[in-house]
């Protein structure tokens, strides 16, 4: 089990909730039964930021999704985010973002949406947001858990617009490029007014037995701009095998592995690359027998 995100989890948990409150890091750390040092330290090295960096970034991103969703005035949502002042959240917003809050409002989606559409976006931003660092973390030892079943099937997908960023790493580098190419993508997605439209996902482009490339991506509701090294790309639509995998990420492997067999056995033909999408979000979830992963494969038709 990774020790260091067990101990900060609750913070984090209780943060994401709390957005509103004095969440400093001497506040924190009282929470957490812990010192300043010591929280900063464990938190730093468990989620890829600081105590300060993971709260400002909740509290934007919340904002954000606030500002495209509700009518509350710009004072109000500042304070229902925890900043103190219209002034403070307008300059810190527009560091984050390139635009002040009203003009981002003014703007609104990129796309028309319902009001249905928009209250999904809303609820990704305060979930997936949460947790944008957190997508494969590692445990600290192997588990002597016995291996999994796989119940797998047959579904027909409708193509999936997305912004993805496209890496070549090593398989021990996965973990840090999917913390931060997710974060780097969702930043871009709120900025740019791209309504959110389900959960982060890696596809796996080229696999090795030590390098790999992947696209770590997140769907979106319509077709969008790309920018730099962000692009637009779909997911296929079409035939996919697809299975649930409960359990830490270094499992994994196993799911795809017992997807190739069911379709070998099924006289099937994989066509594409196949990509896993997490349904879970760890800052929820301290346990990682709990977090979901759905594997897809896609299928020659």
């Amino acid at each position: 089990m990774n020790t260091r995100f067990r101990r900060v989890q609750p913070v984090m948990a209780f943060a994401s909730a709390h957005l509103d409150e004095d969440l400093s890091l001497g506040a924190l750390a009282k929470k957490a039964h812990l010192s300043a040092f010591h929280l900063h330290r464990l938190f730093s090295a468990a989620a890829d930021e600081t105590p300060k960096q993971f709260a400002l970034r909740l509290r934007l991103s919340r904002a954000a999704g606030m500002l495209l969703t509700s009518k509350d005035s710009v004072l109000n949502v500042a304070l229902a985010c925890g900043f103190e002042s219209h002034g403070a959240f307008s300059r810190a917003f527009r560091q984050y973002f390139g635009i002040t809050p009203t003009s981002y409002r003014k703007r609104g989606f990129a796309t028309e949406v319902n009001g249905r559409v928009a209250a999904k976006h809303k609820d990704l931003v305060s979930t997936s947001g949460l947790c944008l660092r957190l997508f494969h973390l590692s445990e600290d030892c192997r588990s002597t858990r016995n291996p999994m079943t796989y119940a797998i099937t047959k579904k027909e997908l409708l193509p999936q617009p997305t912004l993805v960023l496209r890496r070549r790493v090593k398989r021990a580098e996965i973990a840090a490029t999917l913390a931060q190419s997710f974060a780097t993508i969702f930043q871009y997605a709120q900025r740019t007014g791209s309504v959110l439209a389900g959960r982060p996902f890696t596809r796996f482009l080229e696999w090795g037995p030590g390098i790999l490339t992947i696209e770590a991506g997140l769907p979106i509701a319509a077709h969008a701009n790309g920018e730099g090294e962000i692009t637009a790309e779909t997911l296929p639509g079409g035939p996919v095998a697809t299975t649930t995998h409960l359990g830490p990420y270094e499992g994994l492997a196993e799911a795809h592995a017992a997807i190739q067999v069911w379709i070998e056995e099924q006289g099937l033909s994989a066509r594409g690359k196949p990509w896993e999408t997490y349904v879970t979000d760890p800052a929820d979830y301290p346990d990682p027998k709990d977090w979901r992963t759905e594997v897809f494969w896609p299928l020659a038709h």
